[in-house]
């Protein structure tokens, strides 16, 4: 079997679409391809990219080309899927990808109740996360406001180490208000979002109202995650440590 029809059979298997961090833990698993080392991921990357066999449906995400009228409308949205929709599913996929990137580094991960049952790739949020509720870490008015962040890390204590806000529509200033109920944590505050919005995060978060965060709340985008998340994948099979910045 050739190294490009390997790659082929792992994503058919995941249904025809696939993260790389996917891959990583597919591809080898199919005997009948060598590859004549034991890190093939740049081959799998580089693979993913020929445009006869695989697109791009998001950073981080691959599909096949064979596949694309029979993915589901939570993947590949169709021109009937309604822009509503359309974002819910995009916020979900960046949220599974946040919550998988937090576990490979050792992190309980939480996401709002009414997240759960978003989709996230062939399952929901639900089969990702590893905290069901929310720990009572802190006074219940507080409580109330962390558990609508959209993804909490937790540490081996239970106590927050990191708080996301994924903005892929709405306004930032909710967040980042988010953020000032909760800066009395030693935990770290992320807005991830894409590229074309970090002007106007630094224009936001200048504001006088977030004067005592404005070195506490970071920018990562969409595409900084999603190259985070297939990292860790290959280090984690490699049995090595992870370089990060989230």
């Amino acid at each position: 079997m050739k190294q490009h029809e390997a790659v082929i059979e792992a994503m058919e298997r995941e249904g025809g679409y696939a993260t790389l961090g996917r891959l990583y833990q597919v591809v080898p698993t199919i005997t009948e391809c060598s590859w004549g080392t034991k890190t093939p991921f740049a081959s799998i990357r580089r693979i993913v990219q020929d445009p006869r066999f695989f697109f791009r449906i998001r950073p981080g995400l691959w599909a096949l080309n064979d596949s694309r009228d029979r993915l589901p409308e939570s993947v590949l949205p169709s021109g009937k899927t309604p822009v509503a929709k359309v974002s819910e599913n995009t916020h979900a996929y960046y949220q599974g990808l946040i919550v998988e990137v937090g576990v490979m580094r050792h992190m309980e991960a939480f996401v709002p109740l009414q997240d759960k049952n978003k989709p996230f790739m062939q399952g929901t949020l639900a089969s990702v996360t590893t905290v069901p509720a929310m720990y009572k870490f802190t006074y219940d008015e507080t409580l109330r406001k962390a558990q609508t962040v959209d993804v909490v890390w937790f540490n081996e204590r239970k106590m927050p180490d990191a708080f996301f806000e994924v903005e892929n529509s709405t306004d930032m200033l909710n967040a980042l208000s988010k953020f000032v109920q909760l800066q009395d944590f030693a935990a770290r505050f992320y807005i991830v979002a894409d590229a074309l919005r970090q002007r106007e995060f630094v224009d936001k978060i200048a504001l006088t109202a977030f004067r005592d965060m404005h070195s506490r709340v970071l920018f990562e985008t969409y595409e900084h995650v999603a190259v985070l998340h297939a990292k860790l994948s290959e280090l984690a099979l490699l049995g090595q440590g992870e370089e990060h910045s989230l």
